[in-house]
């Protein structure tokens, strides 16, 4: 190899270099991979009326990455599920979809969080800390406040 060619090659593989990394680092900053920033907000349980009790709340993403809620614990129950509710019926399920840019509204007649054999009673004016857990974002702890049990966000 002469030196013309060694020089013409070198500042090419720089270049190649270079404008990799640089794409590699502009991916970084808006990877689907980022965690999502989630916001929790009009969160409340009805007052229990028996020994279970339904919890409603707003998961906000505001962020370009999709999320899930997986799971929810609490010290109030071990027996925590989250239902969706489809033609009247209540079931299951597995997680809940929570859109990039976007959010998931567990509302009363809808979706919602399920708390079975509660180990007491809260009253309204208490508050029942829950924990969410996401499939990427971290978990989030939030309160609670206990409502009356006839209470609806939609009608306050």
């Amino acid at each position: 190899m002469n030196r013309r060619t060694t020089r013409t090659v070198r500042p090419a593989v720089a270049a190649v270099i270079a404008l990799s990394a640089g794409l590699a680092l502009a991916g970084c900053s808006d990877s689907a991979d980022a965690k999502p920033k989630l916001q929790v907000s009009d969160a409340f349980m009805p007052q229990p009326t028996s020994d279970m009790a339904g919890g409603f709340l707003v998961v906000k993403n505001d962020s370009k990455t999709a999320d899930k809620l997986t799971k929810v614990t609490s010290d109030l129950s071990d027996d925590i599920t989250i239902h969706e509710t489809k033609n009247q019926k209540m079931q299951e399920v597995k997680s809940f979809d929570i859109p990039a840019n976007g959010e998931l509204d567990l509302d009363r007649g809808g979706s919602h969080i399920m708390f079975m054999g509660l180990k007491t009673k809260p009253k309204p004016g208490e508050k029942v800390t829950v924990e969410l857990h996401f499939e990427k974002a971290d978990p989030v702890k939030v309160d609670l406040p206990v409502k009356e049990a006839t209470y609806n966000p939609k009608h306050h």
